[in-house]
């Protein structure tokens, strides 16, 4: 698959997951005290806003680290999800682990479009 053969709508897409990430990992990092547990997850999403942004500006060379992605949020919602989407639970956390499904649903949906077509 070339570059030119990814459409922009799965271009805009993870853009749109860059920016998730890097508001999220900001966000997180700004709110956690430093060196603490919760900063250096808010790095590491941050990281994963970069990730997101180089796979946005070239789809088809960078699709294979997606499966990290995938990896990760599917952790996430593993972890988080349960806690947070039942009462009790926080959600505003409950809605950006529902982000992090969403954006996880769409990793493998292109990844099994780009194995068809490849």
């Amino acid at each position: 698959m070339t570059q030119n053969s990814v459409g922009r709508e799965w271009k805009a897409f993870f853009w749109l997951a860059a920016l998730f990430n890097l508001v999220i990992g900001t966000g997180a990092f700004l709110d956690a005290n430093w060196g603490s547990p919760e900063a250096t997850g808010g790095v590491l999403i941050f990281c994963f806003g970069i990730v997101y942004a180089l796979v946005a500006r070239d789809p088809a060379r960078f699709a294979p680290v997606l499966i990290a992605g995938i990896v990760g949020k599917l952790a996430v919602v593993a972890m988080l999800g349960p806690p947070n989407w039942t009462d009790g639970g926080d959600p505003a956390i409950g809605a950006i682990v529902a982000g992090d499904l969403l954006f996880a649903i769409g990793f493998i949906l292109f990844l099994a479009r780009t194995r068809k077509r490849g």
